[in-house]
């Protein structure tokens, strides 16, 4: 009986390594915070920058949050980035920290095994904590497919928005931990149809002209818009246009029929 559990479990785990290998290789870098939650001062026992280390031994390229140098193609698409976070579930005489990564949308993509220590000074617990979660990436082997984000689709002559077919754009604070309220436009009648196309969709309006191309992506009911540094994902029943506009989040209702 307990080797068959163990034959279930080993199952189960290279199941989400295989997964997680897939969602990984599609993001190019993992924005490490400057502090975490669970403690109060930045970069404290050196945590914050041990996980950047880390990152890099695993072959990723770790940008450091509020460092001010972020590269260019993260500042113009965010999505191609993970958020790191780090859940501690210690106990009095053991330290345990998850790395757990998250995309734009707040899905998560990866989940380290839980790394843990009895040590009892805590930077040396702590640390010691989060290069046993690190491990998990030995089976990942990350390489950084650029193909996974950006993937050919036949060529569509430009077309200008029709005025009736813009929607109401809601503007929100930009990088809160809390998704924003989506409101719905106005004009929330005017559907956009999706008609198949390799690797995706186009979203055409009953002129008809094509509004937007939609890129497949790893994650599910989430979509690269094709010409724009954006993403079109589903939120309950509806189906939100997310790009960032002189820093500041925008969303939008799109009516999309499938």
């Amino acid at each position: 009986m307990k080797l068959k559990f163990l034959s279930i479990g080993l199952a189960l785990f290279t199941t989400c390594v295989a997964f997680a290998q897939k969602s990984i290789n599609a993001y190019k870098y993992v924005i490490v915070p400057s502090k975490y939650e669970f403690l109060r001062e930045a970069d404290q026992y050196q945590l914050n920058s041990l996980t950047a280390f880390l990152f890099e031994k695993y072959g990723f390229t770790p940008v450091k949050e509020g460092d001010g140098d972020y590269p260019q193609d993260l500042i113009d698409n965010g999505c191609l980035g993970l958020k790191t976070k780090l859940h501690k579930n210690s106990s009095m005489f053991n330290t345990k920290l998850t790395v757990v990564l998250e995309n734009c949308s707040g899905q998560v993509v990866f989940t380290s095994k839980e790394g843990s220590s009895r040590e009892k000074e805590f930077k040396t617990a702590y640390q010691l904590a989060l290069r046993e979660a690190f491990t998990s990436l030995n089976t990942v082997h990350y390489k950084y497919d650029s193909e996974s984000v950006e993937v050919p689709v036949p060529t569509v002559p430009p077309v200008k928005l029709a005025p009736q077919a813009q929607a109401k754009t809601v503007a929100v604070a930009p990088l809160v931990s809390a998704s924003p309220k989506v409101e719905v436009p106005e004009n929330a009648n005017n559907i956009l149809y999706a008609q198949k196309i390799e690797n995706g969709y186009q979203l055409v309006d009953s002129t008809p002209k094509v509004v937007y191309k939609l890129q497949k992506t790893n994650a599910k009911d989430m979509f690269l818009v094709r010409g724009k540094s954006a993403t079109v994902y589903k939120k309950g029943d509806e189906w939100v246009l997310e790009y960032y506009e002189n820093d500041v989040l925008k969303q939008e209702v799109l009516n999309i029929k499938f």
